[in-house]
């Protein structure tokens, strides 16, 4: 007699609990059904035919008496491991593998293929339509059998990824060479790599009805805020949205100042920034799908700091992070100093100078302004269609471009040498900075400050700066300063900000970021260089 035949006077017999009862009356539409046919039907209905899922009815037990359902998504899931160690296990004689001996009277069918007979890691209960679409096209597979109102999701996720390589758009010269991919359990394993530290939590969150893209928070237990992580929390929990593409689409739903040109969360594709982040007490949100790790809260000095400042010397490192600063300054006001200074104020030049503009700028049909609006729009043209041309010839395009473009403009005289001198320095100066989206605002505030320069002077840039810093300090993220530690000014925290100090000098971590723990080093006085005793 087979081992899943009806057997009369059988103590063992796996009998489902639905069998007990009308499923009719007692399911809703969204649960499971106990006719593996409906349940099909149901899959079928809902998902339009869709060519690319698989559903594969097969027979188990003793003389095939159970009807089951194999559902999968091909292209997500692993095909091999699913026909080894999945349809291999179920379509083998259950009796020969001690499965009969292990039933008790308790365990329907299901729960014992999950506890003696799957081979498979990740295994979990299936109740209802909505976790079987979602686990299905994320790429699992769907176990269903006849009789029975609930399955099992079988972890079979498996599909082409990009491989991990050096990050396109944080370079160093010194440093990790790995960056973040678009598979979200890489990256987290990338920071776990570098943070072997139990308090390293991670919650898990779904977003988006549609997309229903995994999202990923990361912080060091005892050492983040918990009022951050808390509000982190709320506004991930805030989302009603239909999709997630990218972690930018959930910066522009969580960021403070929507309309502020500076950007109040960090992103990054480097694990060790996303390490170093969460040491000071930071949190990280991570997004499937993209390689773009968020860190909050996010403050204005840390868009100028790059992990090779802390890789090298420490004078090394200070002078360059200085020169970033400068150079951002100059990407922001460069343009409208030399338009206030030779429309109004030129008496402030040296004469030879001054002799010098004037005469280069004999026979310019334009005043300064429209000079240098045409060179930054032109140059503005050529950067984006440097970065959206194929790699191979969109920097060759762009220089090549700006050169023939400058020249022909002076020869020509439409354009002042000078003036083709101060826009190609304000756009070097402008990748300086480490971070893409930061540099944009120096590249879209620039116009403003020519309009001001244009029309007031250096009166006018003044005003322009207050109004700009004024603004700089309004601003918050996730609650705190922006500024910080600026403005409010922390002389503790003054050893990362415009310069940095020896590694050994940072024994405690950032006062505003972090409450509670705030020692990183024990005994720094044991940790300064010195020479060996005799």
């Amino acid at each position: 007699m087979g081992f899943f035949k009806k057997k009369g006077n059988s103590k063992v017999q796996s009998t489902p609990p639905s069998q007990t009862k009308e499923t009719s009356s007692t399911n809703s539409t969204n649960d499971l059904k106990t006719s593996l046919q409906d349940n099909i039907q149901f899959v079928k209905d809902s998902l339009g035919e869709s060519t690319d899922i698989v559903i594969r009815e097969i027979r188990i037990g003793r003389g095939g008496s159970v009807k089951a359902g194999i559902f999968y998504t091909d292209g997500l899931s692993d095909t091999p491991s699913l026909q080894n160690f999945i349809m291999e296990t179920l379509m083998l004689d259950i009796k020969s593998t001690g499965l009969e001996k292990k039933l008790t009277p308790e365990q329907n069918l299901l729960t014992a293929l999950k506890d003696f007979a799957m081979t498979v890691g990740e295994i979990k209960d299936l109740t209802n339509f909505d976790d079987l679409f979602t686990s299905l096209l994320s790429g699992d597979a769907i176990l269903l059998i006849d009789g029975y109102a609930e399955g099992l999701v079988i972890g079979n996720k498996h599909w082409v990824e990009r491989g991990i390589t050096e990050p396109a758009s944080q370079t160093v010269v010194r440093g990790p060479r790995e960056g973040f991919s678009e598979n979200l359990r890489v990256n987290t394993a990338l920071v776990r790599r570098k943070l072997k530290d139990p308090s390293l939590w991670m919650e898990s969150k779904v977003i988006g009805t549609r997309t229903k893209t995994n999202v990923a928070i990361m912080y060091i237990h005892g050492v983040a805020n918990d009022k951050i992580v808390d509000e982190v929390r709320l506004r991930l929990d805030r989302i009603d949205i239909d999709g997630i593409l990218e972690s930018g689409n959930i910066e522009g739903l969580i960021e403070d100042s929507t309309y502020s040109p500076f950007p109040t969360v960090f992103n990054t594709e480097r694990p060790d920034t996303v390490a170093a982040a969460l040491l000071e007490g930071r949190i990280a949100i991570l997004v499937d799908g993209t390689p773009f790790v968020l860190i909050v809260p996010a403050l204005f000095v840390q868009f100028f700091q790059s992990p090779e400042d802390y890789y090298v010397h420490t004078g090394i490192g200070s002078l360059i992070r200085l020169l970033r600063f400068f150079a951002y300054l100059i990407a922001l006001l460069a343009p409208a100093l030399f338009i206030a200074i030779t429309t109004f104020h030129q008496t402030m030049l040296p004469p030879a100078l001054l002799i010098s503009l004037t005469a280069q700028r004999e026979g310019v049909p334009f005043p300064a302004f429209i000079e240098a609006l045409i060179m930054e729009v032109t140059f503005e043209i050529l950067r984006e269609a440097g970065v959206r041309m194929p790699r191979s010839i969109g920097s060759a395009m762009s220089i090549v471009g700006a050169f023939v473009i400058g020249t022909a403009a002076v020869e020509a005289g439409i354009i002042s040498a000078a003036m083709v001198i101060v826009v190609s320095i304000t756009a070097i100066s402008s990748f300086v900075s480490p971070t893409y989206n930061f540099a944009i605002s120096a590249r879209i505030l620039r116009f403003g400050f020519m309009v001001l320069a244009a029309s007031f002077g250096l009166f006018g840039i003044a005003i322009g700066f207050v109004a700009l810093i004024l603004h700089l300090c309004s601003l918050r993220s996730f609650g705190m300063p922006y500024m910080s530690p600026l403005a409010p000014f922390n002389v503790s925290d003054q050893k990362d900000t415009l310069i940095v100090v020896p590694i050994w000098k940072m024994f405690t971590r950032p006062r505003l970021t972090n409450q509670t723990n705030k020692v990183r080093q024990q005994d720094p006085a044991s940790a300064k260089p010195q020479p060996p005793k005799k």
